[in-house]
């Protein structure tokens, strides 16, 4: 039986804007959970997670002394803040967006505290 769990279970995020670039930082409340997030979050899930947001390529880059990964979606803000309109032509919004993404666990990882569905 499968069990995923929102990212929001395993982190918190913060995101903001370069241009028309959109920047998240995604930060494990632990080693565990960061272990589960650098094996589980790819270039190819975040593609899929935000199609139809991010036109250009999705960037990852792990940062692992701050057991955290710096997401760079491309083409994500409309041409940027100045140009843009959207609603949210800054990005703000794109942190929370990514914490709603489900990952599968492992079948050994401990849910304690957390609302795993099956």
């Amino acid at each position: 039986m499968k069990r995923c769990v929102r990212l929001v279970e395993l982190a918190h995020a913060r995101s903001g804007d370069k241009g028309d670039r959109a920047d998240i930082g995604l930060f494990a409340y632990d080693a565990a959970g960061y272990a589960l997030l650098r094996q589980a979050v790819t270039v190819q899930r975040l593609a899929e997670h935000f199609r139809g947001i991010a036109t250009g390529p999705v960037e990852l880059y792990p940062l692992d002394n701050l057991l955290a990964l710096k997401i760079v979606l491309n083409g994500a803000l409309q041409g940027g803040a100045a140009r843009s309109l959207r609603s949210d032509n800054l990005g703000k919004c794109l942190g929370a967006a990514l914490l709603r993404m489900e990952i599968e666990l492992p079948d050994d990882y401990p849910t304690k505290g957390m609302d795993a569905q099956p």
